[in-house]
């Protein structure tokens, strides 16, 4: 059995991994996916190359893997979207979550790193999206499913559905966010912006 670190229930492989993928993303996010190497992420990370390999076969498992770190998708699979009976507090603790990770400066950070790079190497776009957007509309998509068999709420498309309330979040704050315009003025408002789009979206598929 491995040991447990002093600073928590990490076993020591599982902090060697936690380190490799923060030194991945702050290198990927820095100076791309294209100019970074795993001897450099083993380097930040304090780590030997070999061990980088032993917990990430590739450079773009790591950089999924690294991507995955940020979004948390798997938390939103078992913590939120598991009893179809209450969409309405499923979604409200969605939305309260997936609201502050979509303005985070992570976020946006690997979302115009992605992008800055896309008409060079399109294949780390890709990566992003079926790493983040793409898990994570699977995940409300089959949520919806789940939702929609009960009888209370009726989607027309699941999965378009899930991309309409993924959208609606985005709002002012994202777009002026990508566009590196200050959002303080929209800081105040962006909870009862979030409150309504959940209140909008659920009125819109209640029977």
């Amino acid at each position: 059995m491995e040991s447990v670190t002093p600073n928590g229930n990490l076993t020591r492989s599982e902090q060697k991994r936690l380190q490799i993928l923060e030194a991945a993303m702050e290198l990927f996010c820095g100076q791309g996916f294209p100019n970074t190497s795993m001897d450099e992420v083993a380097k930040l990370a304090g780590v030997s190359k070999q061990t980088v390999y032993s917990h990430f076969g590739s450079k773009d498992e790591l950089f999924v893997a690294s991507i995955e770190s940020r979004c948390v998708v798997q938390r939103l699979a078992e913590d939120v979207f598991t009893d179809p009976s209450q969409p309405e507090l499923a979604l409200s603790s969605f939305v309260e979550y997936f609201g502050d990770l979509i303005v985070s400066p992570e976020a946006l950070k690997v979302f115009t790193t992605c992008v800055a790079q896309s008409e060079t190497h399109p294949g780390i776009s890709a990566l992003f999206f079926d790493a983040g957007p793409q898990h994570l509309l699977n995940l409300l998509t089959g949520y919806f499913e789940d939702v929609h068999k009960l009888g209370v709420y009726q989607f027309d498309d699941c999965r378009s559905c899930a991309v309409r309330l993924c959208l609606m979040m985005y709002g002012e704050m994202r777009l002026k966010l990508e566009l590196g315009l200050n959002a303080d003025d929209l800081v105040e408002g962006r909870a009862d912006y979030l409150t309504g789009c959940i209140t909008m979206f659920l009125k819109a598929y209640k029977v």
